[in-house]
């Protein structure tokens, strides 16, 4: 469920309403990292509907964000009973904001703790050592993952360039943060999560 703050006064009837538990958006037209964040949250919003979200408009409910100490937009606080348990700044994808959001509240933890999976894409190209390790790394991890080979695939060798500025392989998408190169630490880190 998500839906937008109207006034100061809706955001006490909010804040009334879901005292145990509560999701805080802070959005800005101004900000095309907020607009981006949106996207990523009504995705995440959609697929986790038991999760109170709300957005605040800090161009139209001016004030709100200095409760809270946020000063960059786009923003998110995960309150439990009033306090912020999760800050999150910045654009991230809807897994992220899944796997972050969903622990907030025990509640929350508990509907969802049987899903726990990853969603893991390999860009790889032919000829590269490094490539052939890091698949073979996470299949000894049983970490399922699709493997795209950039140098077939013109269209999602672009996008990927896009996304990170580089040209390198491997580059492995794990619920869409890019590790460039085979770094097994940071592999590890976000698969731990």
């Amino acid at each position: 469920m998500m839906e937008w703050i109207k006034d100061h006064r809706h955001f006490q009837q909010v804040q009334e309403k879901h005292r145990e538990s509560l999701i805080l958006v802070f959005y800005a037209n101004f900000s095309s990292a907020a607009k981006r964040a949106l996207v990523e949250l009504e995705q995440f919003s959609k697929e986790n509907r038991e999760i109170p979200v709300y957005i605040i408009d800090v161009e139209r409910v001016k004030g709100v964000h200095k409760q809270f100490g946020v000063k960059n937009v786009p923003m998110v606080l995960a309150l439990e009973k009033e306090k912020i348990t999760r800050r999150i700044e910045g654009v991230e994808s809807a897994q992220f904001y899944a796997r972050i959001l969903s622990g907030a509240h025990p509640s929350w933890h508990r509907k969802r703790e049987k899903t726990t999976f990853h969603r893991v894409v390999v860009y790889s190209g032919p000829g590269c050592p490094a490539c052939g390790t890091a698949k073979a790394y996470l299949r000894r991890q049983g970490v399922r993952f699709r493997d795209i080979d950039v140098s077939s695939d013109q269209q999602a060798a672009q996008k990927l360039v896009q996304r990170s500025s580089q040209m390198a392989v491997p580059q492995i998408d794990i619920d869409g943060h890019l590790v460039v190169g085979f770094d097994q630490a940071k592999i590890d880190r976000l698969l731990s999560n």
